[in-house]
């Protein structure tokens, strides 16, 4: 079995956290990790909120229903999407375009591309804020646990208070919370997933 096989077995949406503390250079590497997921065109329409203070976990700990996880982590990262990432396209292909990895020309086609499918579309600018934020969730897991880290999305909370509390703009959709953190039982097994066959057409 290949070590990120192991990642992927091993992970778990942890019950709990222990009191523990994380480093701003730990945290910058599950960032880095996050931001190497795909989004449609390039958007990379995604936002991260750490939110590490006793002070600013407790107002987000109201904001998302009373999750005692929110508490026990170290971290909780806030991903959000950004409703209005085609915008700043040409800004994000820039780096991509002058190291010959892409053509102008196939940069200026996803740009009008990107424009045509957003700009009068406001349900496609939320799905691939969504959908850009949960791809995003995932290596940043991975990463969690690469590094000894527990980690738990969260789905249970209240947009606008958690808006609020992060201090993000309109534009930035709250999508998941991950909670990290070291596990308060080290033992938690992964849950049986469903068979292949089951699911495969």
């Amino acid at each position: 079995m290949t070590p990120f096989f192991q990642l992927l077995q091993q992970r778990v949406s942890a019950y709990g956290f222990s009191d523990s503390h994380i480093t701003e250079s730990e945290l910058q590497y599950l960032i880095t990790a996050a931001c190497h997921a795909p989004s449609a065109y390039h958007l990379q329409n995604w936002h991260f909120t750490a939110v590490c203070s006793e002070k600013a976990k407790q107002a987000l700990y109201h904001a998302a229903f009373c999750q005692l996880k929110i508490m026990q982590a170290a971290t909780v990262i806030v991903i959000s999407g950004k409703l209005t990432g085609y915008q700043d396209l040409s800004e994000k292909l820039r780096d991509s375009v002058q190291a010959g990895i892409i053509d102008d020309e196939t940069a200026q086609s996803w740009i009008a591309s990107a424009h045509a499918t957003f700009h009068n579309n406001p349900q496609a600018r939320r799905d691939e804020a969504i959908r850009s934020a949960s791809l995003a969730a995932m290596p940043l897991m991975l990463a969690a646990q690469e590094k000894g880290w527990a980690s738990c999305p969260m789905s249970g909370f209240d947009v606008e208070a958690v808006r609020q509390t992060a201090g993000l703009s309109e534009n930035l959709l709250p999508v998941l919370l991950v909670a990290i953190g070291k596990a308060a039982d080290s033992k938690q097994k992964q849950k049986i997933r469903s068979r292949p066959e089951l699911i495969v057409i």
